[in-house]
């Protein structure tokens, strides 16, 4: 297949920069802080505004009742299953303007570009901005798409509840999105792809000097919460072979956390304790209790339950030799995703003819994505995979991320040209 791009495509790259800068400018903390937490003011405030492009592009839109936004441009074979582009907008505390936002923003001057030269699509392109990727308001990630995709049973997630106990079905009724979750879930096939543009958030692209990284794996993770109950007391008074140290206990298992990881034969294993907690949180007092959160993914499935059941056991060994108890909880643990080999490739020979009919630079390698995305859930519904794009230091999820403008561009023409050729397929 030649290159899906019609002689007349022009990337317009000035708008493309300047919604970006926009869109950063809604946000609940001052700039260059991106903030945007799900249904907060500053969330829904940046969910009409890209409703609003979408619609000046000529796209239709509607949102689900999980809160997914849905732009679609109609195909001349409109019954035929759609192609699916997009990523997310919510932002966790403390972020930058680039992640997600580039796979929605991308994926609309990718659709507007086509437009403009003329393309006519086959299959209809849908543009999603997706609930939640982040796990901020309810300690759960990629909320929409995994309803989406059928990982989370709808009844189920109307109950979660946030720090205050307000429900999911709370915040999306209050936010506008009072329908019934069961028409969320969508039937495998109803895409005939997924693609998503997104920052790599890690140091490989810049660092070998590549445009471009194919997604082949995604990894998953098994996140874990464990609450500690040891004894309190006078830090004075209680002698230290008398004590049960909750914290101690907790940083003894954060070490097991990370042996576990260092233990697989694998760098695709990482393990993280990202929240410890402990009370009651004084100098002079013994820690009574501890509550952590631990991360645990890998690309490989079992590779990472082995790991996690090695950590299980030093948290039994380690409370027990201690005299502290414990409660473990599997928050979720989501498989991994393998994303399709003929996108791969549709993606590889797209860009082999940018580079021979555009001369446009356009260097690239396959890649595995160690954080995970909206396209782990997608994988349920539809073949997938992930266009990457180098990030400055490989830095995420802080105010100095950032994506050269060079480096955003080139993969809105790559998303663009596999859009294209996907979308004309018969």
């Amino acid at each position: 297949m030649g290159l899906s791009l019609p002689a007349g495509f022009t990337l317009d790259g000035t708008t493309i920069h300047h919604r970006i800068a926009a869109l950063a400018a809604v946000s609940e903390s001052p700039a260059p802080v991106v903030t945007r937490v799900l249904f907060s003011e500053a969330d829904l405030a940046a969910r009409r505004l890209v409703a609003d492009w979408c619609r000046e592009a000529g796209l239709s839109t509607r949102t689900d009742a999980a809160g997914n936004v849905f732009a679609r441009w109609e195909g001349t074979e409109p019954d035929r299953p759609p192609v699916a582009t997009g990523s997310h907008i919510d932002a966790i505390p403390n972020a930058g303007r680039f992640d997600g936002v580039v796979g929605v923003l991308g994926g609309l001057a990718a659709i507007e570009a086509l437009r403009r030269a003329g393309f006519r699509p086959r299959r209809s392109l849908e543009l999603i901005v997706f609930t939640a990727e982040e796990p901020t308001r309810f300690g759960l990630g990629c909320l929409g798409s995994r309803i989406m995709g059928g990982a989370l049973e709808p009844a189920a997630a109307d109950r979660l509840a946030d720090g205050a106990g307000k429900t999911f079905f709370e915040w999306r009724s209050g936010a506008g999105c009072p329908g019934d979750l069961a028409g969320v879930p969508l039937e495998p096939g109803h895409y005939a792809a997924f693609v998503e543009l997104h920052i790599e958030q890690g140091p490989i692209l810049e660092r070998e000097g590549l445009d471009i990284g194919v997604v082949e794996k995604i990894a998953a993770p098994a996140a874990l919460r464990l609450r500690l109950t040891g004894e309190g007391g006078h830090a004075g008074a209680v002698l230290m072979q008398d004590r049960h140290d909750a914290l101690l206990a907790g940083a003894e298992i954060a070490l097991a956390v990370e042996q576990a990881a260092r233990d697989s034969s694998s760098p695709d294993t990482v393990g993280t304790t990202g929240v410890f907690r402990i009370g009651p949180g004084a100098i002079n007092s013994v820690p009574a209790w501890a509550e952590l959160e631990i991360d645990l993914r890998d690309t490989d499935l079992p590779r990472r339950e082995a790991a996690r059941a090695q950590i299980e056991r030093a948290v039994a060994e380690i409370c027990g030799r201690r005299g502290v108890g414990f409660a473990l909880e599997t928050i979720n643990a989501d498989p991994p995703a393998i994303c399709d080999p003929g996108l791969i490739a549709e993606i590889m020979s797209q860009m082999e003819e940018i580079r021979r009919n555009r001369r446009r630079r356009c260097s690239s390698r396959t890649m595995v994505s160690r954080a995970y995305h909206d396209t782990l859930f997608m994988a349920r519904v539809c073949p997938v995979t992930m266009i990457f794009i180098p990030c400055r230091g490989g830095v995420s999820h802080r105010p100095d991320e950032y994506a050269a403008p060079e480096a955003i561009e080139t993969g809105v023409t790559v998303l663009a040209a596999s859009l294209a050729a996907l979308a004309s397929e018969t």
